[in-house]
């Protein structure tokens, strides 16, 4: 099987879990090709958009048998931008992780296949991210797998609810809450990209936090 795997965004986390699924993939005997933009994209039989923002339109869906998406979240709820992150700081106990086929509008497509992923509560980014990444990972080998056999399901496309894109302004914790009401909060953000911060007393500070072993 002619595999593609699009990630848009080359310094993503994902990457190196991509890499190694391509890696184990091809020595499966399938021909398996990473690209981060749509310009080097070809043709083949499967073609997996993760973490990928760029849209891809009709043209390029057309060149592939099965052009999939990996979206954390529950679809029909939870549309748009990193729903399982929201859904976190909700205070969720779980993530689910949907496989669905690439159509517009966006994340509308058919669901081939669910997963959901427990959470203990205490996990930091860098931990959460390890248990998304090889959900995806098994997700997409589940659709070469069963690729000829999957039973896709439809989406209520005038039904669910929509995640809006989360920026710097969403990492803000708030001096008057304590850190036990915004845990969930501070246990998501990104130390690097999008750190915690609080203003408070006519200066803004920058929060990192860390796990100890």
């Amino acid at each position: 099987m002619k595999i593609t795997i699009l990630c848009s965004d080359p310094s993503h986390p994902v990457v190196p879990a991509l890499k190694s699924w391509q890696d184990v993939t091809t020595s499966e005997g399938h021909d398996v090709a990473f690209a981060t933009d749509k310009s080097e994209l070809v043709s083949g039989d499967m073609l997996f958009l993760v973490s990928c923002s760029q849209l891809i339109g009709e043209t390029i869906r057309n060149r592939f048998n099965h052009v999939l998406v990996l979206h954390a979240g529950d679809l029909p709820n939870g549309r748009g931008w990193s729903p399982h992150i929201w859904d976190i700081v909700e205070g969720s106990d779980h993530m689910t992780l949907c496989l669905i086929e690439a159509t517009e509008p966006v994340d509308t497509g058919r669901i081939w296949f669910k997963e959901t992923i427990a959470l203990s509560g205490d996990e930091l980014l860098d931990e959460i991210n390890q248990k998304l990444f090889a959900a995806e990972c098994n997700l997409m080998t589940r659709a070469v797998q069963e690729c000829d056999t999957v039973v896709p399901v439809d989406q209520d496309i005038d039904t669910g609810t929509y995640r809006q894109k989360r920026s710097p302004e969403d990492s803000r914790l708030d001096p008057n809450l304590t850190i036990e009401q915004q845990f969930d909060l501070l246990r998501t953000v990104d130390n690097v990209r999008y750190p915690a911060f609080l203003d408070i007393r006519g200066s803004r500070y920058t929060l990192k936090i860390t796990k100890e072993n």
